[in-house]
């Protein structure tokens, strides 16, 4: 079994489908509307195939969820591979430089993994790891 998709709700669809495109590499279909439901979507596919799609409506609510280290039931983050730790260094560089916070890392975990964890345009938490 392929895991195929996540979906992300969201307010910001253009500014979520444009981050996911120049920091991921996530190719958008055409949008996708309807017009009764005044609902409209994207899905981006990634090169791995897995693909994330962010969905907005009018006056969607605002996520509750903190910015602190207290842990909630659910999924909590979205986790992004790469090659080397060089790549890791050099996503977390790039994002710190166009004012994305990194929340954490990079560092190598008790795992085996060099990460770090920063947050997408919505607060979304993510991790860009290499297993070493």
């Amino acid at each position: 079994m392929i895991l195929d998709h996540v979906a992300i709700w969201t307010d910001k669809l253009e500014t979520l489908k444009d981050y996911y495109m120049n920091y991921f590499g996530g190719i958008p279909n055409k949008k996708y509307t309807n017009e009764k439901k005044q609902f409209n979507s994207y899905f981006l596919t990634f090169k791995s195939g897995t693909r994330l799609e962010i969905m907005t409506i009018p006056d969607i609510k605002d996520n509750t969820s903190d910015l602190s280290t207290a842990i909630y039931k659910g999924i909590t983050h979205l986790a992004f591979s790469v090659d080397t730790k060089e790549e890791v260094d050099k996503k977390a560089k790039q994002l710190l430089g166009d004012g994305y916070k990194i929340i954490n890392g990079p560092r190598i975990t008790g795992d085996g993994y060099y990460e770090f964890e920063t947050l997408d345009p919505d607060f979304n938490r993510l991790e860009v790891a290499t297993k070493i």
